[in-house]
């Protein structure tokens, strides 16, 4: 029976190797969100309650597709939602008023 010896040297390189394998996964598939989204996964997303997301439909203030009995909402338009609501920030580090 063959012992072999494994080397530092021999852990470095493998780590180095599959480092450089795991990046080339994640450039041919950058990360991609789905384009539409049920509600469970909108509660989720804005960690909102099912109530909320229904009040948003109501107000218009969130758009939707409904089909048979599953809404779904576009990713984008939640993503639009978001930046539209965004409130800024008027302090700065140098600024504390």
């Amino acid at each position: 029976m063959a012992v072999e010896v494994i080397t530092r040297e021999d852990l470095n390189e493998f780590r180095t190797l599959l480092l450089k394998d795991f990046k080339e996964i994640l450039q041919l598939k950058p990360d991609q969100a789905k384009q539409w989204l049920k509600s469970s996964e909108v509660w989720k997303l804005l960690n909102i309650s099912p109530g909320t997301l229904q009040t948003l439909r109501i107000n218009k203030t969130i758009s939707y597709t409904r089909i048979g009995g599953i809404i779904y909402y576009g990713h984008q338009d939640i993503e639009k939602l978001m930046q539209q609501n965004m409130v800024n920030s008027e302090r700065t580090l140098f600024n504390s008023k």
